[in-house]
């Protein structure tokens, strides 16, 4: 689903989205109460919602989809032209697993698509880091600690996540399985009581886990 408050920017959105094998618009929004509302009804796959909107803006309508304590949250990746601090920050703690500008291209806008679909996250390379090294310590409050001790397997993979690595890139980078990192990734996720690899990296930040760590490459 599609939710942009311009007409124009839609289309092409949609354009760029169905020219790719089973990827398929099924509704649009041009504010932000019609998009949690068709969102609601339409239970798309992945919700593609620009920040700025007339009546609720994409922070609000991100946190009504996929925020804390949503029962069944959808997956809503942020698409905007607006590379501000607050606006990354307040989308991805409302609980967007995205977050893409709108002039990153269209190869990042469907791999972010498809990311989602799959349970993953993305985020535009041009702020991945900047976002996690350098935002989150100004943002910090108290941050919770895990439910469970993490095991050095399992702080080596959050410290591999947090430096934007891939699955893959983990795999490799630890000489595991793939398998074995989502394995870890989801016993991370319950001891941290995160939802995505996005939330499990600002954790990393923000509980000062990187401050001796390998600076990002």
């Amino acid at each position: 689903m599609l939710a942009d408050d311009q007409a124009m920017i839609r289309g092409g959105l949609k354009l760029i989205l169905e020219d790719q094998e089973n990827i398929t618009v099924i509704g649009e929004a041009a504010d932000g109460a019609e998009a949690v509302d068709l969102a609601r009804r339409l239970r798309p796959d992945v919700c593609l919602i620009d920040i700025r909107m007339p009546k609720l803006d994409g922070i609000e309508v991100t946190r009504a989809l996929a925020g804390p304590g949503v029962p069944d949250p959808l997956r809503v990746v942020v698409v905007t032209t607006f590379d501000l601090d607050e606006y990354v920050y307040g989308a991805l703690h409302a609980g967007a697993v995205g977050f893409v500008l709108k002039d990153a291209g269209p190869t990042l806008l469907v791999e972010a698509v498809r990311a989602a679909n799959a349970g993953d996250a993305l985020i535009s390379p041009s702020i991945t880091l900047r976002l996690l090294r350098n935002l989150a310590p100004a943002w910090r409050t108290t941050v919770p600690k895990p439910a469970q001790q993490l095991s050095e397997r399992e702080t080596q993979v959050i410290r591999a996540i947090a430096r934007g690595r891939t699955n893959q890139e983990v795999a490799a980078e630890l000489f595991i399985s793939l398998s074995t990192v989502k394995s870890h990734l989801a016993t991370i996720q319950n001891k941290l009581q995160v939802r995505n690899r996005v939330e499990i990296a600002a954790w990393a930040w923000e509980s000062r886990l990187m401050d001796n760590a390998q600076r990002p490459s």
